[in-house]
């Protein structure tokens, strides 16, 4: 067998307005060290999806911005997660993959294991939500556990009337801009967080934060799984990040998760690569 396969393959999800990307450097370090990987876009994300007319449109209305139908609109959990089990299925050939999962990007993989377990050989959250049984992603952006977090006074738009969670990338405002950077890069390098920013899709399909899944013993709560709490992180804060862990193993006390802690902001993938490469080379 070639180093390719007699490895566990490992699949990278993004989380809202990224991309694959975001993974550049992750990408490069696992393939490294011999393994088969492969970063995805999201439902919503990517080449394939238009930016809102709004923010290129000149003269600029900020009034469009607040109620352009987004279109990314009608994008939800459901597409997200169907995307990613045909992602899985195409890097394993229908064998299992190891899935690590970023903030939002988090919902999507659970979702994809509930529908797919035996395409998952390991569940693997980075600063991910991963919601419990029927409960929505959004719900827990306005828990007490996630009190402080940044990006909710990101959004120029209501998601109700836009479908998505949009943000001012063009802004010229330098208070919005370095809050943004404190939220999503806080110990990202400022030339590569610039970079990353510029990269970033301004609308974020709503649906996939309001979707729910069901969860069973022989779905979701099957998969092997473990979290990686971001301890400095401003987008998702760490005692949310251990709320999911808690809750899951509550839900589920024979699989509970194993729990690795790192001292970074929420893109570790960008400040601390060779830190991230480690972990998932030890879970993987």
């Amino acid at each position: 067998m070639t180093a390719q396969t007699d490895r566990t393959r490992v699949l990278l999800l993004h989380g809202l307005w990224h991309g694959s990307w975001c993974w550049s450097e992750v990408t490069a370090g696992l393939a490294a060290a011999g393994r088969g990987v492969l970063a995805v876009d999201m439902a919503g994300h990517g080449l394939r999806v238009p930016r809102p007319t709004c923010l290129s449109r000149r003269p600029f209305d900020p009034a469009d911005m607040a109620t352009e139908l987004s279109p990314v609109h009608g994008v939800d959990l459901d597409e997200a997660g169907g995307l990613l089990v045909s992602q899985m299925a195409a890097l394993g050939g229908g064998a299992p993959v190891t899935v690590v999962a970023h903030s939002m990007g988090g919902a999507v993989l659970t979702r994809a294991a509930q529908l797919a377990p035996e395409l998952v050989a390991h569940a693997v959250y980075l600063a991910a939500y991963m919601p419990a049984s029927n409960v929505p992603a959004v719900a827990y952006v306005g828990m007490p556990e996630n009190e402080g977090e940044l990006m909710g006074s990101m959004l120029r738009a209501d998601p109700a009337t836009v479908g998505a969670m949009r943000l001012d990338l063009a802004s010229s405002d330098p208070t919005y801009r370095e809050r943004l950077r404190e939220a999503l890069y806080g110990d990202v390098a400022p030339a590569v967080a610039e970079a990353a920013a510029g990269l970033m899709s301004p609308d974020a399909p709503a649906g996939v934060a309001l979707g729910v899944t069901t969860l069973t013993r022989e779905g979701w709560g099957s998969v092997p799984r473990s979290y990686v709490v971001c301890t400095r992180d401003m987008a998702l804060r760490p005692a949310l990040q251990r709320k999911f862990v808690a809750d899951a193993d509550a839900a589920f006390p024979d699989n509970p998760t194993a729990v690795t802690s790192i001292d970074s902001s929420h893109s570790p993938f960008l400040s601390m690569p060779e830190r991230v490469v480690k972990i998932l080379l030890r879970l993987a």
